[in-house]
């Protein structure tokens, strides 16, 4: 009941005008595809024993903040509007002194995804994102952990959407980690694969 509920979430605007909530792509191929092929592949007996993906990690490192504390804000701000949560700053665990880094320096931005944000969050990913990113072929399946999850890099933010050239005081990149409930890499390649992920074959 719950569930229908939110996929019917309505909301009334001015008298007798009614908009549907909207559902990510990926969320609704997942549940209305995916899951059984990936139920057929792997012979799961439970729907609750097929792999899905539980989070998005986007990670942002900035040593300019060495130099420049205040310049981190920016990257925040940026990460912030790139995945529709606020993005919080990471610190140093430890002083390495060839760097200046001090133990506790704020070196980076970081957001963690899930439910709705994260499917939100990997259909422009896949979608937008991706698609332009120069010379684009293709996401290398390297980065598979063997515990099922997988990480890859973006080198430019302008890739997204909400991101605009004349905003940028610098160009960046990202780091991206979508960790996912399977037990193997397979079954985790399997599951990007048919959301629509675009691995380099």
């Amino acid at each position: 009941m719950a569930k229908k509920k939110e996929r019917e979430s309505i909301v009334k605007v001015g008298e007798g005008v009614r908009i549907a909530s909207f559902i990510p792509k990926t969320k609704e191929l997942y549940e209305k595809e995916v899951v059984k092929k990936l139920m057929e592949e792997f012979g799961y007996k439970s729907v609750m024993a097929v792999p899905r993906i539980e989070k998005i990690i986007v990670n942002v490192g900035w040593g300019e903040a060495v130099d420049d504390p205040d310049s981190l804000n920016v990257v925040v701000d940026e990460l912030t509007l790139i995945t529709g949560q606020r993005a919080v700053k990471t610190y140093a665990k430890k002083s390495i002194s060839n760097f200046k880094i001090r133990k506790g320096m704020a070196i980076g931005a970081k957001v963690t995804l899930r439910k709705t944000l994260m499917y939100n969050f990997l259909d422009t990913l896949i979608y937008i994102a991706l698609p332009r990113t120069k010379d684009f072929n293709g996401v290398p399946t390297k980065g598979f952990d063997g515990r099922g999850n997988f990480s890859f890099s973006i080198k430019e933010q302008v890739v997204f959407p909400s991101i605009k050239y004349d905003m940028i005081k610098q160009v960046h990149g990202m780091d991206i980690t979508i960790v996912t409930t399977a037990k193997t890499d397979a079954e985790a390649y399997k599951l990007l694969k048919y959301l629509g992920f675009p691995f380099k074959e």
